[in-house]
């Protein structure tokens, strides 16, 4: 098995209700996300993916889908909270779906890491 990382960021606001917590303020963060795909077999030239379909994959989502916006209003969380996990969830759908155009189902998107500061982040493993 072999395992892949990229890492991506961008800087969006949210708004989360949680009674009595300075979550439910308008609020930014500069996200740092990390992507992992997974997979059994090696390619002719001896990878398991290029780096940078990877990167395009996740460039597409977390810059053009999530970058400087408030992802309350954004459709993908209409009617849920757009928290650390469900921002991990979500990246990790639209990147498998992505890869899987570009890649053949070659890897698996085995994790992935929201990091809303330097020491907090949701960890989702599809």
């Amino acid at each position: 098995m072999f395992e892949l990382k990229v890492k991506s960021r961008f800087a969006g606001a949210h708004q989360l209700t949680m009674v009595g917590q300075k979550c439910e303020n308008l609020h930014g963060h500069n996200w740092k996300i990390e992507v992992c795909v997974t997979g059994d077999a090696l390619n002719s030239a001896g990878v398991l993916a290029d780096f940078g379909d990877i990167k395009k994959a996740v460039r597409q989502v977390v810059e053009g889908e999530l970058d400087h916006k408030f992802l309350n209003e954004l459709k993908m969380f209409e009617n849920m909270q757009p928290t650390s996990e469900r921002i991990a969830v979500y990246i990790a759908q639209r990147v498998q779906s992505l890869l899987n155009e570009a890649l053949k189902d070659n890897v698996i998107v085995s994790k992935v890491m929201a990091w809303e500061s330097d020491d907090a982040c949701a960890t989702y493993f599809p």
